[in-house]
């Protein structure tokens, strides 16, 4: 007979020991539905509002109160640990706007609280993974194997679709394989950086490269994903056939051959950051010296004792200057333009195995903490992005509230400068807060301020061998020269060839660089086509992108389900539908801040038109992508050749 004594004490102690470290505004919420007990969402209980991007650990809270909490906590969890149910188990979406309310600290929208329920996977908007009733032969191809690409498949896989990938690299993981510079890392907090249905357990807050690779190529191996990727194979061309009503996606093989493979529908799950940007520098090949963009860092590369050179200060480089600086001997840095930086509490901290315990055995309190990050990191700021027309300063803010966090990040870098005071005009933007993509602070003001760092607030100009010339004339030496100059965010799909119907090619549809999308998801002209991570969806305000390619995936599951159920062949959206949805997304952007006058972000395109950032809410494009309408879109029934098969 198993003694299950011992097994019990343990837990019961792990308990103990979490609940005595966990986040109190997040065990509230687990209290309330455990115990049904709505005082605890009342003084003296409520939290105050956190500050920053902190946890907000103690809720601001008197230590007896906290103590008080903790205990009820604890009897709470331990008590549903040992099977009893919870007392409020699906809390109208009313309540569970007042709880994130009351855990946050501030106003939370009533509305909000039907997203709050899907993201506890309660109520009719949870997702729950349904066969579909697949046409017999229907195909889709995925065409990318990051982020984008392995949710696609899931869901797919799910569904009961058939489907092949294609995948230009050696592995799946996008981004998150491409990129392995020092210091590269999520700049979002992994507990909400990770697929809302494969929780994880993580070692960090904020994952480095390395852990994030592992979690994205775990659950597409964990999913049975991995069978139907095809590997160094990148995709050439994909062309509509209106004759046989399906797409012709043209391959390169590992081998180096040509093969043209069918589909019904073709989901681009390509990104937005995977071509670099290699600015127009004199000089640049004939550098004498290793060179090399941040996307293609070198295996093993040794930077010990050498002079190094870095162009840009955008996020790729606020990583790697504080990560390679202790190994090189000198360090320039030419950052022509300067960006706002947040404050990073949790930056390389370790998730301790008390709060990784609780987060595994109480689904509840890691779900309860995603929600509260999810605010946090995106839809709490929105406001603070809308200019207001009788704000008296406009050159430096948008609003009251934006102005008031231009004073808290102006004084965290005095603060962070130390003695280097001269510096700061070299690190002060020149614009309001948010203007381009927020950053976190890993270390760079303390880097710079540093002597055997220069900061070189000028562009390259000019090489000449190992001499870099900055545009204010000043020389200086490098062995090596990295350029962290991002990548050409508003080339959309331009990786490969896309022509729709009568031959059109996507470069014509767009005019260019001028990208536009319906939801982000569907361009009028290219039928049963479908981008994740499209244009207008990226997210400049803060938050994981994996929340609305998620978002994109259930609007393209809510279109198939009725193409299948109605014997629709094709849909394409209607152009009426897609230019009016566009309309609104650039009338929206001209009320924020990334259209603010003299700003200059890699959001925007050559005719200044933002494209790469949505301008909604997370609970908006949340909203809108809940149902797909067929009568925003032009469709074509089955022949009556094709019949449909469970």
């Amino acid at each position: 007979m198993t003694d299950t004594s011992g097994l019990a004490q343990d837990r019961h102690t792990r308990f103990s020991e979490a609940v005595a470290i966990a986040n109190v505004p997040t065990l509230l919420m687990v209290l309330v539905q455990m115990t049904g007990d709505l005082r605890w969402l009342d003084a003296p209980y409520a939290p105050q509002r956190g500050r920053g991007l902190d946890d907000n650990d103690s809720g601001g809270l008197p230590a007896d109160v906290q103590d008080e909490i903790r205990a009820a906590a604890f009897d709470a969890m331990t008590a549903w640990d040992r099977g009893t149910p919870l007392a409020l188990p699906e809390p109208s979406p009313e309540i569970l706007a007042r709880m994130l309310e009351v855990s946050m600290g501030e106003p939370i929208p009533p509305e909000y609280g039907r997203n709050v329920a899907a993201g506890l996977g309660i109520g009719p908007d949870a997702r729950v993974p349904r066969r579909l009733n697949v046409p017999k032969g229907f195909r889709a191809i995925i065409i990318g194997a990051g982020v984008s690409g392995i949710c696609a498949a899931i869901r797919f896989k799910q569904a009961g679709i058939p489907f092949e990938i294609f995948e230009k690299d050696a592995s799946v993981g996008g981004t998150w394989y491409e990129n392995r510079y020092p210091g590269c890392g999520v700049d979002t907090p992994n507990h909400l950086y990770s697929f809302s249905f494969a929780p994880h357990d993580w070692q960090h807050y904020f994952a480095l490269r390395d852990e994030l690779y592992e979690y994205f190529h775990g659950v597409a191996e964990a999913h049975g994903i991995l069978p139907h990727v095809r590997l160094n194979t990148p995709v050439q061309k994909a062309e509509w056939d209106a004759d046989t009503r399906s797409w012709q996606v043209t391959i390169q093989t590992p081998e180096g051959q040509t093969e043209t493979h069918q589909s019904d529908i073709v989901i681009s799950g390509v990104g937005v950051l995977n071509i670099p940007h290699v600015p127009p520098i004199d000089g640049l090949d004939s550098f004498d010296g290793p060179s090399f963009h941040t996307a293609q860092w070198p295996e093993a590369f040794d930077l010990a004792d050498k002079r190094v050179a870095i162009v840009g200060n955008g996020a790729t480089a606020m990583q790697v200057v504080p990560a390679i600086a202790d190994e090189v001997s000198h360090l320039t840095i030419f950052a022509r333009s300067k960006q706002w930086a947040a404050p990073f509490p949790k930056f390389r901290q370790e998730v301790p195995d008390a709060i990784r315990f609780l987060l595994s055995e109480v689904p509840l309190y890691q779900a309860w903490y995603r929600q509260r990050l999810a605010w946090t990191f995106n839809d709490r700021i929105h406001p603070s992005l809308q200019k207001d027309p009788d704000w008296p300063y406009p050159e430096t803010a948008l609003n009251a509230e934006n102005d008031a966090h231009r004073r808290h990040f102006v004084s965290y870098m005095r603060q962070e400068l130390g003695d280097r005071q001269d510096l700061l005009d070299k690190v002060m933007p020149d614009y309001p807060p948010f203007g381009k993509r927020m950053l976190l602070d890993n270390g760079w003001f303390r880097t710079v301020a540093r002597a055997d760092v220069d900061l070189v607030a000028e562009r390259l100009a000019r090489i000449e061998g190992r001499t870099l010339i900055a545009g204010d004339g000043t020389r200086h030496e490098a062995d090596v020269l990295i350029l962290a100059t991002g990548f050409k965010a508003t080339a959309l799909l331009s990786s490969y060839e896309v022509r729709g119907r009568n031959g059109l090619s996507v470069t014509e549809a767009w005019d260019g660089d001028d990208a536009r999308a319906y939801l982000g998801t569907a361009v009028s002209g290219f039928p049963n086509f479908f981008t994740l991570l499209g244009p207008n969806v990226g997210l400049g305000h803060g938050g994981s992108i994996i929340t609305p390619i998620e978002n994109q995936m259930d609007y393209v599951m809510s279109l198939l389900e009725q193409m299948f159920e109605a014997g629709i062949e094709t849909v394409e959206v209607r152009e009426d539908v897609y230019r009016t949805y566009n309309e609104k997304v650039d009338a929206a952007h001209e009320r924020m801040v990334w259209t603010h006058p003299g700003m200059d972000n890699w959001y925007r395109n050559t005719r200044g038109r933002v494209l790469a950032i949505t301008p909604w809410r997370n609970d908006d494009f949340w909203r809108m992508t809940r149902h797909a309408a067929l009568d925003d879109y032009l469709v074509a029934k089955h022949r009556p050749s094709q019949d449909a098969v469970a």
